[in-house]
């Protein structure tokens, strides 16, 4: 315990001594405006300020926004109360000793009233007064433009950004932790951009006074030189305006690097990136610009008068760079693409490894023996393919994409035979015969060739499985044989048939309700949640593909519910009505060559089923008590007259009364999986019936 404690100590004395060094540092620059100081000294000042300078402008640089030197109006306040606290004590040795010579101030001004001057102060006058346009007129004006822009679109952007991370987190995209950040981020950068707007005052500020202290240190030099050390008025004017000028130029520099790094840091606005990222990478972004600036330059080359060496140079860096540059972007980008697609598939791999993974269950699954999937899955592609066109057929017929099918193989399964799951459950099963075609016959004429019997396994009919080395005789015998492919496609298939209701779920359904239109979205936001649940809803669409009701007029389906919802509540009931609404639809989905076929149910079952039909005290039906053996007698009657009819051919429905049937469905689905039971409401208008008989 003692070493944690002794540590915190530790750093806590660390950052109290570097708060105690920077305020000792802000009382140092204040005591140089009232305190004499030594000319070493001031070099060592100047040369601070040079380098803090020049510290600013690579920061400015080589950040990546601007948020990044959020701290940079504290820092121009800092750099430029130093300059002005140097200007002063400069000022302060230039009055007292200037009659000691250039270096009376100290060697680094004195340097550069000879480097820039070269002996004449009229040189010097004119490169100060060039350096101060540059830095008031041109860099200053134009950031201080930019920051009230800047300032001014922020703070008003700020409301819809808000508004923005609250829908973002109401919706899900992003969570409470990040939408604080965001939050902290929107309030960092509104703060930053109003305390530019005030900092870039400080840089206009900043140079209006160094015009000021230039003309003060001239005009009070000669005063002093000619009055108080009796020199001639040409000797003082010269010793004091080089002193004055050299002052004002060790003093500009600095400020000119500053009012620069302030003017790049804001204007890159919303670009990303150092600013070498930002420009260069976005001026050779375009390489036809580039051979046309190359062909310019090479043109202003071969101008008689002009000179040949620095235009073809330059003309040949660009055209190099036009050339160059887009190949070097392509390689990047598809390093950068191997090395996301490298990530994903590793990232894949650790999700297949983890735990978490073997928790989740596909929800269709095709799991396939070793012999079958060496076979199939060699043709993978092809398997593929007529999965996809499966999962698009049932999309355009039910009105919903089903889950992906997912193929494997397993030891567990025996080798022929393969498995259908759904949610993790097999729900069914079947052993093919490799290398045999199957052929249908029901209980019709057999092929007059040697085979194996079995059974169809989507519909159970009788089949035969004969060699493939027969398919020509079959054909030449007018059978239709199938190939195992087939055989287990269409098997999958009324699988996924007789299991939709399962598949349907509810990420599918809110999928399908962001895609309805405007007017049915405020339609559905009445009705959902005040009259019906958005589960509620589900149960009902459940309902309606549990009898392989499509919902593909899902508009059509929302005003059924919005006619029922207000006075019923069971979705089983909402259905019924649903189901009504939809008639027209329902028809022509069973009609058979524009005949809808019917089979009646007979007066004497639709007398029983309406007896057994017990009622409330509003009328509304609370239970169905049919005697078991009557529904013993009811199937075996079913059975036979259903049989018969099916035996023939015949693609058709059973009919009952409106309130039976949801209970004879109940019934018949037993024995009959596949049978709509439609009532004598669900029969749309113009629709032509024959009837097969009745139930009698």
């Amino acid at each position: 315990m003692a070493g944690p404690a002794a540590g915190a100590a530790t750093l806590t004395q660390r950052k109290g001594s570097k708060d105690i060094g920077f305020a000792v540092g802000i009382i140092a620059i204040l005591a140089i405006f009232f305190l004499p100081i030594p000319a070493f000294c001031i070099d060592l000042g100047l040369a601070l300020s040079i380098s803090l300078s020049v510290l600013i402008l690579m920061v400015a640089l080589w950040i990546q926004r601007p948020l990044d030197f959020s701290s940079f109006p504290t820092v121009l306040l800092v750099a430029t109360l130093l300059r002005l606290s140097l200007n002063i004590a400069t000022t302060r040795l230039i009055l007292s000793n200037g009659p000691e010579g250039t270096n009376a101030a100290g060697y680094i001004i004195g340097g550069f009233a000879k480097l820039v001057m070269s002996g004449d102060f009229v040189i010097g006058l004119i490169v100060f007064a060039i350096l101060i346009t540059i830095n008031f007129v041109v860099i200053t004006k134009g950031a201080t433009r930019i920051a009230e822009v800047g300032a001014r679109f922020t703070l008003d952007a700020i409301p819809g950004k808000q508004m923005a991370i609250d829908a973002d987190l109401h919706a899900g995209v992003i969570d409470e932790k990040e939408a604080q950040g965001r939050r902290r981020e929107l309030e960092e950068e509104s703060a930053f951009f109003g305390s530019m707007d005030g900092a870039s005052k400080f840089v206009r500020g900043d140079a209006i006074a160094g015009l000021i202290i230039l003309a003060v240190n001239i005009f009070g030099g000669i005063v002093i030189g000619a009055t108080r050390h009796n020199m001639p008025l040409s000797q003082a004017a010269d010793v004091f305006t080089k002193l004055s000028v050299g002052d004002g130029l060790v003093s500009q520099i600095p400020s000119l690097i500053v009012s620069l790094a302030a003017g790049l840091l804001v204007s890159k606005g919303g670009t990303r990136g150092s600013t070498e990222q930002a420009v260069l990478g976005q001026l050779v972004k375009y390489p036809k610009a580039l051979f046309i600036a190359a062909l310019l330059m090479f043109l202003f080359a071969l101008v008689p008068g002009l000179p040949f060496f620095p235009f073809a140079l330059l003309g040949g860096i660009m055209a190099f760079a036009g050339y160059a540059v887009p190949a070097r972007i392509a390689r990047e980008q598809a390093e950068q693409a191997a090395r996301v697609s490298a990530n994903e598939k590793q990232a894949q791999k650790d999700a297949k490894e983890s735990v978490k993974e073997s928790l989740k269950s596909v929800e269709i699954e095709l799991c396939l023996g070793k012999q079958l999937a060496s076979k199939l899955l060699v043709a993978q592609g092809e398997l593929g393919h007529r999965v996809t066109k499966m999962r698009r057929k049932f999309a355009q017929q039910y009105g919903f994409v089903v889950p992906d099918i997912k193929v494997t193989d397993s030891l567990s399964v025996p080798p022929k035979s393969y498995q259908i799951k759904i949610h993790g459950a097999v729900v069914a099963s079947h052993e093919l015969k490799l290398g045999h075609l199957l052929v249908v016959t029901g209980d019709g004429q057999r092929p007059d060739l040697p085979g194996e019997d079995g059974r169809e396994p989507a519909f159970g009919m009788k089949a035969m499985w004969i060699s493939e080395a027969y398919a020509n005789e079959l054909k030449r015998q007018s059978f239709r044989a199938v190939d195992s492919t087939s055989v287990l496609l269409t098997h999958l298939s009324e699988v996924i048939r007789n299991n939709l209701s399962q598949l349907l779920s509810y990420k599918d359904m809110r999928i399908l309700l962001e895609q309805l239109g405007v007017e049915y979205k405020r339609l559905l936001d009445d009705i959902c949640p005040a009259q019906i649940s958005y589960s509620g809803l589900q149960a009902v669409l459940k309902l309606l593909l549990a009898e392989r009701v499509s919902i593909r007029n899902l508009q059509l389906i929302l005003e059924a519910v919005a006619e029922i919802a207000p006075h019923v509540r069971r979705a089983e009931q909402v259905t019924e009505h649903v189901r009504m609404r939809i008639a027209q639809q329902i028809c022509g989905d069973l009609m058979d060559e524009g005949v809808l076929k019917v089979l009646r149910l007979g007066s004497r079952w639709d007398l029983a089923f309406h007896q057994s039909l017990k009622r409330d005290a509003k009328g509304d039906i609370v239970e169905f008590d049919l005697d078991p053996a009557m529904v013993d007698q009811f199937g075996a009657e079913a059975s036979v007259a259903i049989r018969e009819r099916m035996d023939k051919g015949h693609s058709f429905v059973l009919v009952t009364t409106p309130e039976a049937r949801p209970y004879v469905r109940m019934v018949v689905e037993r024995l009959f999986a596949t049978l709509p039971v439609l009532s004598h409401l669900e029969i749309a208008r113009g629709v032509e019936i024959r009837a097969l008989g009745t139930i009698s």
